[in-house]
């Protein structure tokens, strides 16, 4: 039963470092390694190249005090592929929604709280900072950027000089390719389920969206409530 769900967020300084550990179940999160199912990263600078974790610490650091030390995709994979075909769609999804930017992604695949098989998902957590071929230090790098001499400010920032109406169209944008990549995946492994980015109200359904819930707040539910859900769930979904 494929469902659209892309939740995209971002996260202040100070917090890139943990959320990077976090989602690739490392260090005091490795408790949650089980459902860990890949993790991966890139278009790292050349002092981050072998660690993840060393871009983060220095986004937190650098990072100026009102910015985003990270922003995130969180992406509902189609449960009808298989995991396999869920990577190979996560490694399209990536340049897709990053282009050249810094990035960090881990595919989650816990037990479904909910009905059977699995719930799984992507985190993709990446820079604003493009990468224009500059080297710089890493303190550079979170610097503001100097449209004059680029080789003397930072990485120049995706979002910057946008106002409220252009990032709105942009995220728009944004989750139509995501969604379009998805159907795609569908298709080719021959299923006839498809997702839909739009609100139900654009898409002509009138009915109160399905509201996800976090696998902490599902499993505090009895099992009669869990049962009752899960049947609601499967009525909205399929009318």
């Amino acid at each position: 039963m494929a469902s659209f769900h892309h939740r995209i967020k971002s996260g202040k300084k100070g917090s890139a470092t943990d959320h990077g550990a976090y989602i690739a179940r490392q260090g005091k999160h490795r408790k949650k390694e089980e459902d860990l199912v890949a993790t991966d990263y890139g278009n790292m600078p050349g002092w981050a190249q072998g660690d993840a974790t060393l871009f983060w610490k220095a986004s937190d650091k650098h990072e100026r005090a009102n910015g985003a030390a990270y922003r995130e995709h969180e992406i509902a994979l189609p449960e009808e592929l298989t995991l396999e075909q869920q990577k190979e769609l996560v490694r399209q999804l990536v340049p897709a929604l990053i282009g050249n930017k810094p990035f960090q992604f881990a595919i989650h695949a816990p037990d479904a709280a909910l009905g059977s098989g699995t719930n799984s998902h992507v985190h993709l957590m990446y820079s604003d900072r493009e990468d224009d071929g500059i080297e710089r230090s890493p303190e550079q790098t979170f610097r503001r950027y100097n449209a004059q001499h680029p080789e003397r400010g930072g990485r120049r920032k995706d979002s910057g000089g946008k106002n409220s109406m252009e990032l709105r169209d942009q995220m728009i944008a944004t989750r139509k390719k995501c969604a379009d990549i998805q159907n795609a995946a569908l298709e080719k492994y021959g299923h006839a389920a498809r997702v839909d980015h739009r609100t139900l109200k654009a898409q002509g359904i009138d009915r109160a969206p399905e509201h996800h819930l976090g696998q902490a707040r599902i499993r505090g539910m009895s099992k009669e409530e869990r049962e009752k859900y899960d049947a609601r769930r499967q009525q909205l979904v399929g009318s």
